[in-house]
Formats: C-alpha cells, structure tokens, sequence
C-alpha cells in the first residue's frame, strides 16, 4: 500500500568504509563516511521527521540507526533476505550500492504501512543477549574441544585441566545472568517461566529477555520476534511446505527446542508431543511444534503477570 505523505524518503545502503543514501525527493545519491561525525552532519541536513529505510547489516548499520532515531527520523531496519525478494518482485535486474539505496527508498515509500518504526532496545536486553551468546560460544567451543581431544590418552590430564576452566566460566556467565537480571527487573518472569515443565533457567533468561525488546501485540507477535513462525508456501489445492522463518535470536530458539526435548518427557507435555507423532508429524517437526507452545505459554505467564498452573494437554492443536 502506497503512503500518501510529504515526509521525506530515504534509502540508505550501509558497508563498513561508508554509507551510500538516496534521497527520494531530490533523486540524488551520496556517499557518507560511516562514522558518527560525518552521519550526523549529514543526518542534519535531512527535514525533520525523515523516513529512512536502512538495510540491516551485522554491526556496520547501528551508528547510522542510533543517531536517525536519535535526531527525530522515523528508521525502518529492512533484513537483507526481504530486500532482495523485493528486488526480484519487481523486476530489478542489477544490484549495485546504489541501485540497493534507491531499492530501500522504494520499499518504504509504497510498504511503510506494514512496517514497525525502530525503536532502541532496552540496555538490559542488550547486556542479556550479549551474555547468552557469549555462553553458547563458549559451550560449543567445549563440546567442540572435548570431541576432538577425547581419543587421545596423553592429553588426557589437559582436557580436564580445560573443562575445568570451561566449567568455572559457563558459572562465572551464569552469576552474571542472574545478577543482570535482577537488576533489570526480569527476576520474576525468568522464575514464572522455569515453572513450565522443560525450562530450565538458561531457556526462561533467553524468553524474558526477548519479552524486554518490546510491547508485544499478542503472543503471535511474540513467535513472529523468536522466528519461530512459520512460512507457508500454497497455491490452490496444493499444500505447500511450512518453514520456521528463523527471523529472530537463534540462540533463543536454540534454547526453547533444548527445553522442547526435555519437556516432551514429562507427564504434561508428553501426550502433546505424542498426539502430533500420531498425526505423521516427524519427531523434528512435532519438537518444534512443542517448543513453540512453551514459548507461547511463557509469553502468557510474562503477559499477564500469572503463575504456571500445568495441566494435562491430550492432543495438539494446530495453532500452537
């Protein structure tokens, strides 16, 4: 749908040496030095209440969404994997940095009714996802290690010199969780969420950290930030493949089918997860289907400031 406004349209194509902006109004392309000096200049010079539509990179977007935000500027972040089946929607055959600026400006000027302006994360989700990835890495770099060293007897005394040392720092990550959490006011949601039969705590830190990024709609919204949404791909009597849209942390989504592999044990989730075994659902598939409906529940009990009351599901249902 195309926005009727004045406001004025920006793509901005980021890469680490600069950022290439096209000015919808004036059709002018410039190049900026990506540094915050030369942004904010040139941030300045824009009207104010500007659109910008910017595509997200790993770090090198950050200063150039911050300081827009910061001056005022509506920023819609658009994910590359979008951008480019926007490109092929409509038919662009080149790709090139400016060809990406002008494409930006295009997609917000006629989809900016369907998009979510930026906003900051709060500082403590910042601190708290950084602190979970940290730890992923620092246990897949164990398991990596013990696997390879495993079949050799003369450094037998070193690896458990190491997995000593690895144990003492996934703690020493875990202390630190705890102690930001508190500080962030995500205690309670973190022990409402480990009433859940298959969450453990590392799992409930990861969901009250996502449930800090923002106000969610509904708990759709909430699955649809994880990325566990699914994609769905019919067309007339043909059903189509389903896909996890895998938009958000993977870490979380890590931990919630960690948690999904525990709770399919218990006594309350276990018909669940057999009840979509018994439909054809392969065991991937239906752990999936679980670990979406923890996140689900966790997102209820954080909603609506409840406690966990289990009861005994006895089939699943296809919303979940």
């Amino acid at each position: 749908m195309t926005i009727l406004t004045s406001q004025t349209v920006v793509g901005v194509d980021v890469a680490k040496a600069e950022v290439l902006v096209y000015r919808a109004d004036l059709q002018t392309t410039q190049a900026i030095p990506n540094n915050r000096a030369a942004l904010k200049r040139w941030l300045k010079t824009l009207p104010a209440q500007s659109g910008i539509a910017v595509e997200a990179t790993n770090i090198y977007h950050l200063d150039t969404v911050e300081l827009a935000h910061e001056l005022g500027h509506q920023v819609y972040v658009v994910d590359g994997y979008r951008l480019s089946h926007y490109r092929r929607g409509v038919g662009q055959r080149a790709k090139n940095d400016p060809c990406d600026a002008r494409l930006l400006a295009r997609y917000l000027a006629h989809e900016q009714g369907g998009l979510r302006a930026w906003s900051p994360p709060p500082k403590a989700y910042k601190a708290l996802q950084s602190l979970l990835h940290r730890r992923a890495a620092l246990i897949k770099a164990r398991v990596s290690l013990a696997q390879s060293w495993a079949d050799e007897p003369r450094l037998e005394e070193e690896l458990k010199c190491l997995m000593e040392t690895f144990k003492h720092s996934d703690l020493a990550i875990q202390k630190k969780l705890r102690d930001l959490s508190k500080e962030a006011g995500a205690a309670e949601n973190i022990e409402r969420c480990k009433a859940i039969e298959g969450v453990g705590v590392l799992t409930a830190t990861g969901f009250a950290t996502a449930f800090l990024r923002g106000e969610f709609k509904d708990s759709n919204a909430f699955i649809a930030f994880l990325g566990m949404d699914l994609r769905v791909d019919d067309s007339g009597k043909k059903t189509g493949s389903r896909r996890l849209t895998k938009k958000g942390d993977p870490e979380i989504r890590r931990l919630a089918h960690n948690s999904a592999m525990a709770a399919c044990r218990s006594a309350t989730w276990k018909p669940f997860y057999e009840g979509y075994l018994a439909r054809g659902f392969k065991k991937t598939q239906a752990l999936v289907i679980l670990a979406r409906k923890l996140a689900r529940v966790a997102f209820a009990l954080m909603k609506n400031q409840s406690e966990y009351q289990p009861n005994r599901p006895l089939q699943g249902c296809p919303a979940t």
